[in-house]
């Protein structure tokens, strides 16, 4: 490391695991997202937020889920307007809002983090 800069900050472990845990919880649901007024599958959603992610690691802007969820995955770093999603019988959420909950679900199993 060059004297006086700061250290890259990865995501820890813990970070990482749960980051990837939300790609899953993403890929596997039966939602659908919207992005600047166009819905999307959950894959190309994953897709889209996977390039996000790999954008924000490379600047070293993330290293919590909370991060990810608040640059990644929950409004277009274009327009500024909130990701949403839809999912059958349920209605329309915010992305973030949606992702967080199930964040919390995630660190409040048992065996979990």
């Amino acid at each position: 490391m060059l004297q006086g800069l700061p250290a890259k900050a990865a995501p820890s472990p813990v970070a990482q695991q749960e980051i990837q845990h939300l790609f899953a919880f993403i890929e596997q649901s039966p939602c659908e997202f919207s992005r600047n007024g166009s819905w999307y599958t959950t894959k190309d959603a994953v897709k889209h937020i996977r390039r996000k992610y790999q954008y924000l690691l490379d600047r070293d802007l993330t290293d919590t889920a909370e991060l990810f969820i608040e640059r990644a995955a929950s409004e277009s770093s274009f327009s500024g307007k909130a990701y949403q999603v839809r999912c059958s019988g349920q209605g329309v959420v915010r992305s973030g809002d949606w992702l967080r909950a199930e964040l919390a679900r995630y660190r409040a199993k048992p065996g979990g983090n």
